[in-house]
């Protein structure tokens, strides 16, 4: 069974879902690859013990402070390669950035475009910090949510706490 609940957040509503007492996704409502969960078993549950620990995390992370993906239970699906990658964007600090390219070469050479191709489908925004990647060049480019919303969160870890 799916659970779900949703959230109100400076850069839209999210959509949190958990299975098995493990975060599963975090989606910005209309963002690409939002999940269609139709025809799943699917429940709302907005007072689950783990969808409030998530909120309050959120809650956190929009007040400016610097929660750790790793204090909640994360159970992302994925290929083994999208996992990796998502385990490395959960190491680049708060308020930083990293390349496509330096993922891919962190995890042994793979190419900067399979490198995009896990960060576009990562199931967890914001607590998996794909916004933190960027281009070669520093320019930001893809952004499952938009690329407004990518300025929006990394502005908003340059500003530090509001």
């Amino acid at each position: 069974m799916i659970y779900t609940a949703y959230y109100t957040s400076p850069i839209g509503r999210l959509l949190l879902a958990e299975k098995e007492e493990a975060l599963i996704g975090l989606w910005i409502e209309g963002q690409k690859y939002f999940p269609d969960l139709t025809g799943q078993e699917c429940a709302e549950r907005p007072g689950s013990d783990l969808l409030q620990r998530t909120k309050a995390w959120l809650d956190r992370y929009f007040a400016g402070e610097k929660p750790a993906a790793g204090e909640l239970p994360l159970s992302p699906k994925g290929s083994g390669f999208r996992k990796a990658v998502w385990k490395a964007l959960c190491e680049i600090p708060y308020g930083e950035v990293a390349s496509y390219g330096e993922i891919g070469r962190k995890l042994s050479q793979t190419s900067a475009r399979a490198v995009g191709g896990a960060v576009g489908h990562n199931p967890i925004s914001i607590i998996i910090p794909c916004h933190r990647v960027v281009g070669a060049n520093g320019n930001l480019t893809g952004y499952a949510g938009g690329i407004d919303r990518k300025r929006w969160l990394l502005e908003h870890e340059a500003r530090g706490p509001s």
